[in-house]
């Protein structure tokens, strides 16, 4: 005899199971992708929450910056790192708690600012 309740139990475990393979689906298929896939379920009591995010691989807070390409790209580019490199004089030196840290002779340059 099936009751309402074990019903209902069935049924949620039904959905989750279904989410869990749309998941997996997911994570097999953008696997291939220029990405990264994350994703999980969790529950219990007869409530399960499944959720997935898909994004770019590697680490969001890092830029990547375009290298010169040409000669003449590359000989500014040089000149551009000299003239930094003169004016702000770069040190490293440790600060009161043993960290390693770069100090500079003129202001703005931790941002690479030439003036």
């Amino acid at each position: 005899m099936l009751t309402l309740q074990r019903a209902k139990v069935i049924s949620r475990l039904a959905a989750a199971a279904a989410l869990s393979v749309a998941s997996l689906t997911l994570i097999c298929s953008a696997a291939d992708a220029d990405g990264m896939v994350f994703g999980g379920c969790i529950g219990g009591g007869g409530a399960v929450n499944c959720a997935v995010r898909w994004g770019e691989a590697g680490d969001p807070y890092i830029r990547v910056v375009p290298q010169p390409v040409t000669a003449d790209e590359k000989t500014q580019s040089a000149e551009r790192d000299h003239k930094w490199e003169q004016r702000c004089q770069p040190v490293i030196a440790q600060d009161r708690y043993g960290v390693p840290r770069y100090q500079y002779a003129a202001p703005g340059c931790e941002f690479g600012v030439i003036q």
